[in-house]
């Protein structure tokens, strides 16, 4: 299995959500041992315009991360409880990133985490073998479906209505 390069993430973020579905999100544990989950579920989230991006109240020290390089993991708490994990995509200065929604067996973005042991040790790192974590390719390519983002009310019907959610058809 071929893991994924730079030049994958670097192009915008609906481009990419769609193709990490079905790939392998890995992480490998201090014992040395790999945690291999395959991704089920994807959301885009694409600039300041978008009010569901962290980015839409502008560069702040929490979203810093999201203007710049491509490939790099962003990771934060939700609710004071939950771990959600993001890949940042696309041009420098542009800020967009990808959340990891869910996996086999591993629904909602918080249950991933935990199941990977992922938390805020791993923000500011590249997604790569060398940091360990890394996504793979074993060249599944899954049948999609397109659906509305999850949790985002707050960023206005139109917003919240994005079909920028992509999920692995069953």
């Amino acid at each position: 299995m071929k893991p994924l390069d730079d030049a994958f993430f670097h192009r915008d973020c609906l481009e990419v959500a769609p193709e990490l579905v079905g790939k392998l999100l890995v992480h490998r544990m201090p014992d040395g041992s790999l945690r291999r989950v395959r991704i089920t579920e994807t959301e885009a989230y694409r600039g300041e315009e978008d009010k569901g991006c962290h980015a839409s109240k502008g560069r702040t020290r929490r979203t810093e991360l999201l203007y710049g390089e491509s490939g790099i993991i962003y990771i934060y708490l939700c609710y004071g409880m939950h771990w959600l994990m993001n890949v940042v995509t696309g041009e420098r200065d542009q800020p967009q990133g990808v959340l990891f929604r869910a996996a086999e067996a591993y629904e909602g973005p918080g249950k991933l985490t935990k199941y990977l042991q992922l938390d805020s040790s791993c923000n500011g790192k590249p997604l790569c073998p060398d940091t360990g974590v890394w996504v793979e390719d074993d060249g599944l390519v899954p049948e999609l479906d397109t659906k509305p983002r999850v949790g985002i009310d707050y960023a206005g019907p139109e917003w919240a209505a994005k079909p920028w959610r992509f999920v692995m058809r069953k």
